[in-house]
């Protein structure tokens, strides 16, 4: 006769590094429970769990009115690391959701996460800067509807379209404030921020510069007074194209105030962004094309571009495959075309600039009609 025995392996489907969710609406209460609960075991468990729930935005509304980031809050200072990894990952997974962020602000995250940014562990500090770069950047779907809404004005300024951020601007009548980039700015954290650039790995600093990019479209004030044009100038430099393409793109942002494009001048930035411009990477040509443009504003910039032919490679740029290269390279054509010397060099291939006016893109019409008048402008 059979005799009944008990497995000595686990059920399918358990995982034993994560805590047992309880059924229903008493799930999230149960681990909220569980982070605050005085055995490591327990805290961790329930951190592997919120990983895999956070997920969902329903899961994020419900954890945040239960009072799980004050939970999480406390976490990232426990003295066990995988709890601190896990709470910051936690943390970042809620970021990407708009509900998570709006929690971010409400219930001062950021200031608590910055204490994290010394932490001996890579790993905590990469999900860190996950969470700021989530924080401070304009979700995908605001970009898009930003620039259509901008396809449809013609009166469109010099700033408009080179990058989507932009955009948004003078968009207050369709989108909210991007008050993540802004809390992160309020919180005093850019100068932080600009001294990590230069000691954290690759990967990290990649995280960093998204982040500042969108910061210092909000105010470069701080960054400025840190010294972020030196650093920016270095990572110009970089092996990586990557960390190339998002430092030109940071500069964008730097060079949107005055004392951004004297900076950038005086610590002789103008030369590289023209050596960028024949990269081999498209984006770090667009980039640098569009670092330019803002640059080239001031007498000074525009000279500093003139003097080292920046025509040639932005002309070559006209023919570029990605639009935001060709929009960018025409603005800042049109800068340099504000120069009398400029404007004798591109008076020679206004013809191409005549066939940009047929460019599928609108936003390249509209600069190529606006670089047109500059150029044939007679006094």
């Amino acid at each position: 006769m059979a005799d009944a025995r008990i497995s000595t392996y686990l059920p399918p489907n358990v995982n034993p590094t994560q805590a047992a969710i309880a059924y229903g609406c008493r799930a999230l209460p149960k681990l909220n429970e569980e982070l605050q609960a005085d055995d490591l075991l327990t805290r961790q468990k329930a951190l592997m769990a919120l990983c895999d729930l956070m997920h969902d935005p329903e899961h994020v509304y419900t954890a945040i009115r239960i009072g799980c980031l004050e939970s999480l809050k406390a976490l990232l200072r426990d003295t066990n690391d995988l709890v601190r990894i896990k709470t910051t990952e936690v943390l970042y997974i809620m970021a990407t959701h708009n509900v998570g962020r709006e929690g971010f602000l409400e219930h001062n995250v950021i200031q608590a996460l910055s204490f994290l940014l010394s932490d001996p562990h890579s790993a905590c500090r990469e999900n860190l800067y996950t969470a700021f770069k989530h924080l401070a950047q304009v979700p995908a779907e605001l970009q898009v509807v930003a620039a259509e809404l901008h396809a449809e004005d013609d009166g469109g300024d010099a700033l408009e379209a080179v990058d989507p951020l932009f955009a948004l601007r003078p968009l207050a009548a369709h989108v909210h404030h991007l008050e993540g980039a802004l809390g992160i700015v309020n919180s005093g954290l850019i100068p932080s921020l600009v001294w990590k650039l230069q000691r954290e790995e690759e990967e990290i600093q990649a995280l960093l510069l998204d982040t500042l990019a969108a910061c210092l479209m909000e105010d470069a004030t701080e960054a400025l007074a840190s010294r972020v044009v030196p650093f920016l100038k270095e990572k110009l430099l970089s092996t990586s194209s990557n960390i190339r393409s998002k430092a030109a793109h940071t500069l964008i942002a730097v060079s949107i105030p005055l004392e951004g494009k004297i900076q950038v001048w005086q610590h002789d930035v103008i030369p590289i962004l023209v050596h960028l411009l024949k990269d081999k990477e498209e984006e770090v040509q667009a980039n640098a094309a569009g670092a330019l443009m803002n640059a080239t504003v001031t007498t000074e910039g525009k000279y500093a571009a003139l003097d080292v032919e920046a025509t040639g490679p932005l002309l070559q740029l006209l023919g570029a495959s990605l639009s935001k290269a060709r929009l960018n390279a025409i603005k800042a054509l049109t800068m340099l075309a504000e120069a009398p010397e400029g404007r004798k060099l591109l008076q020679s291939h206004v013809a191409t600039f005549r066939v940009l006016e047929e460019d599928f893109s609108p936003a390249v019409q509209r600069a190529a009609q606006v670089a047109l008048k500059v150029i044939e402008w007679k006094p």
